[in-house]
């Protein structure tokens, strides 16, 4: 069955979105999560979530290819969905974010909750 559009143009917001990224995060595997981001950040065509979280908690392993993987994702999705990262501190992609400066044009956290509920962050 198929419904008619709401002719008052209102909508119930989308919840937030979390993609969890893989143990290791370089050139045989990047270009093939940006499509997989992607469709987890629009959830139904035209209506993003309000918060896509990068979630790099169980990433042992990042290149040049992951970082810019997430600068991407970023670029593509702004403005309509904040995009936040979640890191491990002592972890090798909390660093790698640290050094090509992703973590000065992108929020990133050490921990999940912490991401998912800072939605008012940009």
């Amino acid at each position: 069955m198929t419904f008619p559009p709401d002719p008052s143009g209102e909508h119930a917001p989308t919840a937030p979105a979390r993609f969890p990224f893989p143990p290791e995060i370089d050139f045989s595997n990047a270009d093939e999560l940006l499509p997989q981001i992607m469709a987890r950040a629009l959830p139904r065509p035209g209506r993003p979530a309000p918060l896509l979280v990068l979630d790099l908690t169980a990433t042992e392993f990042m290149d040049s290819q992951g970082v810019r993987l997430i600068n991407d994702v970023n670029r593509l999705l702004r403005p309509e969905t904040l995009v936040h990262v979640v890191a491990r501190p002592d972890g090798l992609a909390s660093r790698v974010l640290e050094l090509t400066g992703v973590r000065r044009d992108i929020p990133v956290f050490d921990n999940l909750p912490e991401a998912m509920a800072a939605q008012g962050l940009a």
